[in-house]
């Protein structure tokens, strides 16, 4: 599936997102702004409005961890139309396999490993999932991981919202790979 991913992000020279965004997350939590401007969660329309801002386009391939579409998300598959759920890149003989309704631990190993080996990471969700990603991808030397935030009418580039587990270094992965 990541090699799919890549092919077509390589096809228009764009880079590959991996957002971790969970409809049924979104539904059970509290997204309210916090005071230093960042939010626990994102919804699609937000996390639309931010790849925008920072620079992404409709060329860019977007993975969601969500396994199923889901109508909330249209508006992200509005301007970004290569944006693909497990459900849409899973081949249909070994959707029973991942899909059944007692795989859920097996689709999040998926989007781990998909969101650990992604051009991009956006968490939209933030918590142990995003953590784990993070230190994986930062012992793999894949840094580009950008947490969203309200971007300001002003011309922000993607580097303004790389992870503090990154920009400043407080992942416990940097106490063991110094």
């Amino acid at each position: 599936m990541v090699e799919r991913l890549r092919t077509l992000s390589r096809n228009t020279g764009s880079q590959f997102i991996a957002v971790d965004i969970r409809v049924d997350v979104l539904e059970k939590k509290s997204c309210k702004e916090k005071s230093n401007g960042r939010k626990p969660c994102y919804t699609a329309v937000e996390i639309r409005d931010f790849l925008r801002k920072v620079g992404f386009n409709a060329d860019n391939t977007i993975y969601l961890t969500e396994t199923w579409w889901h109508e909330s998300l249209n508006p992200l598959k509005d301007v970004f139309p290569k944006t693909y759920t497990k459900d849409d890149l899973i081949p249909a003989e070994k959707k029973g396999h991942f899909l059944q309704s007692g795989g859920a631990e097996l689709q999040r190993a998926l989007d781990f490993q998909i969101c650990s080996k992604s051009d991009v990471f956006v968490p939209a969700i933030s918590g142990l999932f995003y953590g784990n990603v993070a230190g994986k991808r930062i012992t793999s030397g894949r840094t580009q991981i950008l947490v969203p935030s309200q971007v300001p009418s002003s011309s922000p580039t993607a580097s303004n919202f790389i992870s503090p587990y990154v920009s400043k270094k407080n992942h416990v992965v940097y106490s063991c790979f110094c």
